[in-house]
């Protein structure tokens, strides 16, 4: 299992594109605290339908790419 570590400030940039991609997540879905990660996974595989891996993959690609706009 890959283990993400995600800071206050990366989740603040990483939560605006995740919205842009995936416009139907709402406020109780994006919510996160620092350490709470998995929990995280499991809320948005569970809203979007994929994955649990799916959606570690896609943020620890955005934690990679934190500088780009590119979703």
């Amino acid at each position: 299992m890959n283990t993400l570590k995600i800071s206050e400030q990366e989740w603040q940039i990483i939560r605006l594109k995740i919205t842009r991609k995936y416009n139907s997540l709402r406020e109780e879905d994006l919510v996160y605290e620092v350490g709470q990660e998995d929990d995280l996974v499991q809320r948005l595989a569970k809203r979007i339908r994929r994955d649990a891996d799916y959606v570690r993959f896609t943020l620890g690609k955005e934690l990679q790419e934190i500088a780009s706009n590119r979703l």
